[in-house]
């Protein structure tokens, strides 16, 4: 696979991450109601953020190591905090609507697998375009 194979395939994945939470919103709502569909949500839209901190981490992290391997001495530090930080903001932030609004914590918990689920996905359509080489 080369780089642009790479490129498409994460750039499928949120487009799984949203047909997955229309799938998913529409069953939990079926079978735990109102909490359901909003605890579905409130995972799925955490797991759609999650990725994109991921994301703008790994690209931090290679813009980073690419800087030091260029000019070793101009390396910015601080980076990996901040990043934590967010990370951290947002289980605290998450745990604080899901526990004191009353949505439905599995249901929550099964939004938030949406990012593994689509990433699932991708490799079986990946799979099934391009064979078992």
């Amino acid at each position: 696979m080369t780089s642009e194979d790479y490129d498409r395939a994460l750039a499928r994945i949120p487009k799984w991450m949203i047909a997955l939470g229309f799938i998913g919103t529409g069953l939990a709502g079926r079978y735990a109601g109102i909490s359901g569909v909003a605890g579905f949500l409130i995972g799925a839209l955490a797991a759609w953020l999650n990725l994109r901190l991921i994301d703008r981490g790994v690209n931090r992290i290679v813009r980073l190591a690419a800087l030091s391997n260029s000019a070793p001495g101009k390396v910015r530090t601080g980076g990996g905090i901040r990043i934590f930080v967010q990370f951290a903001l947002l289980g605290i932030l998450a745990f604080v609507i899901l526990r004191f609004t009353g949505f439905n914590l599995a249901a929550a918990l099964l939004g938030f697998l949406v990012c593994p689920a689509a990433a699932l996905m991708e490799m079986v359509y990946e799979l099934i375009i391009y064979g078992h080489s």
